[in-house]
């Protein structure tokens, strides 16, 4: 998700007591070994509002001047049965917005530097839907975007129905200067069926998954922080937006579904 003008700030720095429980391990490693260990998940066993412990919401009209309104909280957008989450973009027939959908992250409860991140999820289909699943340096409030750093797992445009898409932002590499890096794979249909997407984020890369295969790689070049901001820690979003301009959303989609199955984070040994 390119973020080009964020409005507002609602991001924090994990407390100090909660860094200090994290094992060493948890961070970036050039050469791990073959071993991963669970260090956070929401398996959504559950039913209701997603757990506000691991997840908080955005709301408004955040970025890139989308025309959906994240709501916060609202059942109607977000909300977890049968296993799984469902972010429910909707066309709303009130004053306020137009269309209502919802941003979940876990900025300030859980962030990490390193690790597989693999999010189970079944795409929205049609014109106008625009899923994903990234994320954010936790230094965006002082940093700001893109020197923050963000990794794009998963972009997935309606209007290009059999492309999966992940990005790299930073401040030297962003769609900005036209010097993004970034990678896809085609695939038939990808709404039909669940699918895993993952980066796995080491010292010296970040490698990107559709399923089991790997499609793309952004490797580290050794050229400072411009280019490399991921010796810090990120959190994670996954949120349901739409593309902005007139005729380009299909009014048919709605409401359009976005299922996460489940998040899992892992650390390397």
């Amino acid at each position: 998700m390119k973020l080009l003008f964020p409005n507002r700030c609602i991001h924090r720095m994990m407390p100090l007591f909660m860094l200090l429980l994290l094992p060493v391990s948890a961070g970036c490693r050039d050469h791990p070994g073959t071993g991963k260990v669970l260090i956070w998940s929401d398996e959504f066993d559950y039913e209701g509002l997603p757990d506000d412990t691991k997840w908080s919401y955005e709301e408004g009209f955040v970025r890139n001047n989308e025309p959906q309104y994240y709501t916060k909280g609202a059942a109607g957008n977000a909300f977890v049965k049968d296993g799984v989450l469902k972010i429910t973009a909707r066309k709303e027939n009130g004053p306020d917005a137009e269309y209502t959908s919802a941003s979940i992250h876990t900025g300030g409860k859980f962030e990490f530097t390193g690790g597989r991140i693999e999010v189970k999820a079944k795409l929205p289909r049609g014109k106008g839907v625009w899923p994903a699943i990234w994320t954010l340096g936790v230094n965006i409030s002082r940093a700001g975007w893109p020197v923050c750093g963000e990794i794009d797992i998963m972009e997935y445009w309606g209007a290009n129905p059999h492309s999966i898409h992940a990005n790299v932002h930073t401040g030297d590499y962003n769609h900005t200067k036209g010097s993004g890096r970034g990678g896809q794979i085609t695939f038939e249909n990808p709404w039909e069926d669940f699918h895993l997407f993952a980066v796995e984020w080491y010292g010296d890369r970040l490698d990107f998954y559709f399923d089991k295969k790997l499609y793309y790689s952004c490797k580290k070049e050794g050229k400072g922080i411009g280019e490399w901001p991921f010796e810090a820690p990120q959190y994670l979003l996954i949120n349901l937006a739409l593309t902005s301009g007139e005729g380009n959303i299909d009014p048919s989609v709605f409401p359009a579904e976005y299922l996460i199955d489940y998040v899992r984070i892992y650390r390397f040994e």
